[in-house]
């Protein structure tokens, strides 16, 4: 009799041994054994970023009106994305983030975005330096970055290791700033590292309903006791009033496609040109619509002081009236944006005088110093537009620190190596013409319409070129006022009543007398006929002729142009 002990059992020992039924997908199914078993194991682990997520985490995302990260890489592009460091620690260690590279218009792109369904895109150690890799990778093959983020911030379980992974991820970042350029969109709430992170990028994109910044609402309550939205604190109203986000958008799907879009006029990094695109659009097309706008406006009642958008001026300059405005939103006096001229990229820098008269104050100088360096440094070429004049004066500027701002504009203005022209459209005064990309500060080529107005002062220069006749004129009026009262009283009118009217007659006089003056001194001075008698203008171009001639100069420059990194001296001040 057996001694030992039976135990119970529902299996039955004359079952057949259990076989791993899984196959490779195509693979035509033959005997099975250990080898099925590993690729099961496999392809679990490849599935799972995907299919491990569960449906109500989805439909979180969809309540929210988001998108998972899987869906907005569907939206950048058709092709099958490259997913690489797939690491999905027991801890979920690396799951939050998905990593890879895609095809965009034939180009690759390095792509990251943070998985909100997955410990709400947090980051640890294992995130950090798994972005750090991919900025790596971007930096050493040469190929833009577009980041879609959407992340709680640091984990906040995984301790130091959270702000390790950060303080990674934002030195790697920081390295490949300037070699390759890098477009970030912002989605959900973003707060603390998860905003640092991607203002270190080229560019911000941010769609309504979202926020980032330094620290959430909640934070600004219980310190300062300030109740505050999420709108009004980090929203992307404020953001793209003070140039933090550089473009704003309505939602997800308008910000990746505005990335992909901002994407087609960029390089793949600073050793080579922006990508050429054949046009239909032939350099010989008159441009009257230039004509007609500067006709309408300087025959108006208000003459050459009349205001117009000069964004009307780069549309019909552009190949098919298409361009790409950067900071709509902030510094309208300025207007930064990229365009085509004959299938080459090129940069504008525009006064924009429908707003405070295209006066230089410090946000648009800054708006335009950060244009030009980024230009300069991925060889795209660059048309300045001049209709300024000069630099807002006033305690507020001044106290905002207006010299430092317009000397961050002149130095990235002198440091540019890539081609460019100045074309004078109406105003050239004092320091603004003189920091502006004129010869001296380094331009190839500077080109005048008939209408400029160079000078070293506006209609007040008068008061130093006249001065001697505006003596005259002006101590005449004393007299003509005794003279003028003398007779009224000597006709019978009351004497204040005569002093009244006499002084009014000899007020008109005088607004007359230096309006003339004021129209003397345009004549003579204010027009291009000193610039271009001393080489200061290189030539006149008339409107209806300006695409072709703008268009003609940037592609015999671009001819004799060598794309590559930026070499001498880095400045101190950027």
């Amino acid at each position: 009799m057996s001694q030992k002990v039976i135990k119970p059992s529902l299996k039955n020992p004359f079952d057949p041994p259990e076989k791993v039924e899984f196959t490779i997908p195509g693979e035509i199914s033959r005997t099975t054994g250990g080898y099925e078993e590993a690729m099961k194991v496999g392809h679990e682990l490849i599935e799972r970023p995907i299919k491990s997520v569960s449906i109500g985490q989805i439909e979180k995302q969809h309540f929210k009106k988001r998108m998972t990260v899987w869906e907005r890489l569907k939206v950048l592009t058709d092709s099958e994305p490259n997913i690489l460091f797939q690491n999905w620690g027991k801890n979920l260690d690396g799951a939050s983030l998905v990593t890879g590279i895609l095809n965009i218009g034939g180009r690759d792109v390095a792509v990251y975005g943070h998985d909100f369904t997955v410990r709400a895109g947090s980051i640890d150690a294992t995130n950090g330096s798994k972005l750090a890799r991919l900025f790596t990778m971007a930096g050493e093959k040469g190929i833009p970055l577009i980041g879609m983020n959407d992340s709680a911030g640091a984990f906040v379980p995984a301790g130091v290791g959270g702000l390790d992974g950060y303080a990674e991820a934002f030195t790697a970042l920081r390295k490949i700033s300037g070699v390759v350029p890098t477009i970030m969109c912002m989605f959900g709430f973003n707060a603390g590292g998860g905003s640092y992170l991607p203002r270190q990028g080229s560019f911000v994109i941010q769609p309504e309903d979202t926020f980032f910044g330094l620290t959430g609402p909640g934070v600004v309550k219980s310190v300062l006791g300030e109740d505050i939205t999420p709108e009004e604190l980090g929203g992307p109203r404020v953001h793209g009033a003070s140039g933090v986000a550089d473009l704003t958008v309505a939602d997800e799907t308008a910000a990746l496609r505005t990335a992909v879009r901002l994407l087609s006029y960029l390089p793949d990094n600073n050793s080579i040109n922006a990508p050429f695109q054949p046009t239909s659009d032939s350099l010989d097309r008159k441009t009257w619509e230039i004509n007609t706008l500067l006709k309408k406006a300087f025959n108006s009642p208000t003459g050459f002081n009349t205001p117009f958008d000069v964004s009307i001026v780069i549309q019909q300059i552009c190949d098919h009236g298409d361009y790409f405005e950067l900071q709509p939103d902030r510094a309208r006096e300025a207007v930064t944006a990229f365009g085509r001229l004959g299938g080459q990229v090129v940069g504008f820098v525009a006064n924009n005088s429908a707003v405070s008269s295209g006066q230089i104050d410090c946000d648009s100088a800054l708006k335009i110093a950060r244009f030009v360096r980024f230009c300069n440094i991925y060889n795209i070429p660059i048309i300045f537009m001049e209709d300024t004049t000069g630099f807002l004066p006033g305690r507020e500027q001044e106290a905002r620190g207006i010299v430092q701002a317009g000397r961050s504009m002149l130095d990235s203005i002198v440091d540019v190596r890539t081609p460019r022209i100045l074309m004078i459209l109406r105003n050239a005064f004092g320091g603004a013409y003189a920091s502006y990309n004129n010869y001296p500060t380094g331009a190839d080529l500077v080109l005048a319409l008939p209408t400029t107005r160079l000078a070293v002062m506006g209609p007040a220069g008068k008061e130093f070129v006249y001065k001697g006749e505006l003596r005259k004129i002006r101590s005449a009026v004393s007299e003509m006022v005794k003279k003028g009262t003398a007779e009224r009283i000597a006709a019978g009118v009351d004497g204040s009543e005569a002093k009244r009217d006499a002084e009014k007659e000899a007020a008109d006089w005088l607004k007359a007398q230096e309006a003339e003056l004021n129209l003397r001194y345009e004549k003579e001075l204010m027009n291009p006929k000193e610039g271009l008698a001393l080489g200061s203008i290189s030539s006149i171009v008339m409107p209806t002729d300006l695409r072709k001639v703008l268009g003609e100069n940037i592609a015999f420059l671009m001819r004799h142009y060598k794309a590559g990194p930026m070499a001498g001296p880095q400045r101190e001040f950027h």
